[in-house]
Parts: C-alpha cells; structure tokens; sequence
C-alpha cells in the first residue's frame, strides 16, 4: 500500500493502473468505511482512498478543529482490507489559493435538509470531491447512502458535468442496535450512546406506518419531532421525501426515503430509511 501526499506523485502512481475505484473520506475510519473499501475491491483491482478533512464543507461553528485526525490508525486498517494507494495531501495541497472557483449545486437540493441547516456544506462538498476526482481520476466512485443527500449531490454533479466517473451506492452499515457507523459517534457518551438507535428505531417506526397506509407526511412528521424532543433529542428535521430528489412526494410516488437530524447532548447525529409502497 502506497500513501502519497501529493498530487504530482498520485498522478505518476496511478499512470500504472488501467483504472481505478475510488473511496473518498475525511478519515478517523469506522466499519462503515471498511465496507466501502471492500466494495470497492469488487470493481476494480485498484482502490484509492483519500484521507482529507475538507474546511469548505464545515461551517463556522462546526467541528473542524476537533475533527479526529488518526492516520495511523486509518493506514493500518486500510492495509488490512487491501487498499493499494491512499491519498493523504495537507490542506494546502488541496487548495494551494484560496478558493474561488467552486461548484454550486441545484438550489432544489443545495438549501433544503441538511443544506437549510448547514449552509455551503454541498457547496464545500462537491468542490473539493469535483477536484479529487481530476486528482485520482477513477473510473468509479463508492459513496454511502447514510449520508442520502449528499450521495444525490454527486450523483447529479457527476450526470450534469458529465464526468467520467461511475457513482455507487453502498447501504448504511449499522452497529447491531441498529446506531448508523459514523465517526462522531466517538463524541457520545456512555449513556448517549445507549440512547442513539432510537433515532433509527424513529425512522424504522414512519417506515412501518408509510407502508400501513398512512399518508400524512406533515403528520407524521411531527409525532416523530414530539417523540425525540420528549427523550431530549434536539431534532433539526424528520422528513418524507421522493428517492429521486428529495421534495415532497406527491400522490401516487412510491419510492419514498424518512430521513432525520438531530443532536443528542453536543453531538449531530443523522440517518436515514428508505421506503418501496
């Protein structure tokens, strides 16, 4: 396994593979990202894994400084599950200048979700993967599908831009109470911890009564805000989407996701599930 810090020595790396699967991260590497990575290994007979925490998706009172930065401990796992080159630049050799030229997603998905709350996060997102992907240039990229609204973001990015590059969706990777893997799941504690997978058990529970026939999105909605808020989570939203785009859904839509944010004591927590009617 090769760990390269620089962009000129990637290029010159991967200019000996015929392709490659790429698995961007910001790194402190969980289970959840170890199943990316052995994802990967079935398409391609070279993974490339970024390890980078990228300023432009964290927003002023985000916890960029205390991001867990464990290298390491990343690189030992990564060797273990049989990743070939793992790209680990300093900030300035991702943006040597200041950044001025970025990507600006659809406003349709850009400011609703997680983008209403954490504004120019999609924006710090799909800059600085447009600009891995010019760096790594892979035939194929795995993003996880706990992070829904950001996997839609590249999705799109990648079909409107036109890159060359193959988005694949990996499904959440839960502890076995069902707590989505998340490298801020480190922040809980003891007792937070324990109480976690009710935000999935919430999710699993709108799943159960959208397929029982209940149409009443804002309804629902709203019982599962009330229920959080009485556990005393500080829910951000519990929402009722379309797969497709995230807006609304409107009768007779079938493929449905419930997604959910909310902060239990200082830590932001997020998941989602997804519904076939």
């Amino acid at each position: 396994m090769d760990i390269i810090t620089s962009v000129r020595e990637l290029r010159e790396r991967l200019r000996r593979e015929p392709s490659n699967v790429f698995v961007p991260t910001m790194g402190n590497l969980h289970d959840g990202h170890i199943q990316l990575m052995r994802l990967a290994r079935r398409h391609a007979t070279c993974v490339v894994v970024s390890i980078f925490v990228n300023r432009l998706q964290f927003g002023p009172r985000e916890d960029f400084d205390r991001y867990p930065r464990t290298l390491q401990t990343d690189a030992d796992k990564m060797r273990d599950v049989g990743v070939n080159v793992v790209f680990a630049p300093g900030e300035s050799e991702i943006y040597p200048e200041r950044q001025t030229y970025t990507v600006e997603p659809s406003p349709d998905l850009q400011h609703i979700l997680e983008g209403e709350i954490r504004p120019g996060h999609f924006r710090g997102v799909a800059t600085v993967v447009l600009k891995l992907f010019n760096m790594v240039a892979p035939h194929a990229a795995i993003f996880g599908k706990k992070d829904y609204q950001q996997y839609l973001v590249l999705r799109d990015m990648v079909k409107q831009l036109a890159l060359p590059v193959e988005i694949i969706p990996a499904e959440t990777v839960r502890a076995g109470d069902g707590l989505a893997l998340s490298s801020r799941n480190s922040y809980l504690s003891v007792a937070e911890r324990a109480e976690a997978p009710r935000l999935h058990r919430t999710l699993q529970e709108l799943h159960e009564q959208l397929i029982a026939g209940r149409r009443d999105p804002a309804a629902l909605e709203a019982e599962a805000m009330k229920k959080l808020a009485a556990k005393g989570w500080g829910a951000d939203y519990v929402a009722i989407r379309r797969q497709s785009d995230l807006q609304p859904p409107a009768a007779g839509d079938r493929e449905l996701v419930v997604l959910a944010a909310a902060k239990l004591g200082t830590t932001r927590l997020i998941d989602n599930v997804e519904v076939s009617l």
